[in-house]
């Protein structure tokens, strides 16, 4: 019995607006055909990879009239939601990440503010 990454990222929230993304796989050689040794992806400033999950956005007030004692509560939290999806690939700043390992695999943790582009296409994952 396999169990899919996609089952696995069913259990992890990603909170506020914050997106959890698969970074590319890094270039090993230039366009010239020169081999690039280890560590040079990490000192590039810009970094891609595709969105996987994302957090609910940012939280807005409540606001309910606190006059009225007599109404129910609303306890419901709304968000205005985020801008970036599921399957976008991203362009984002390095230096807004932060790394996570899950299940042997790299993930990026990263405030929707650090990401500069997107690209939407429908048959990007498929």
């Amino acid at each position: 019995m396999s169990v899919s990454i996609k089952d696995d990222l069913d259990k992890i929230f990603i909170v506020g607006d914050r997106v959890l993304i698969k970074p590319k796989t890094p270039q090993e050689k230039t366009k010239s055909g020169l081999f690039l040794p280890p560590g040079v992806e990490q000192k590039e400033k810009l970094h891609s990879g595709y969105i996987v999950k994302v957090g609910p956005g940012y939280p807005i007030p409540n606001t309910s009239d606190y006059d009225e004692s007599w109404k129910p509560k609303a306890e419901k939290i709304k968000y205005i939601p985020l801008q970036v999806e599921v399957g976008d690939l991203a362009v984002y700043m390095q230096s807004a990440t932060y790394e996570i390992r899950y299940k042997d695999e790299i993930y990026m943790i990263v405030p929707q503010s650090a990401i500069l582009m997107l690209v939407r296409d429908e048959g990007l994952l498929k």
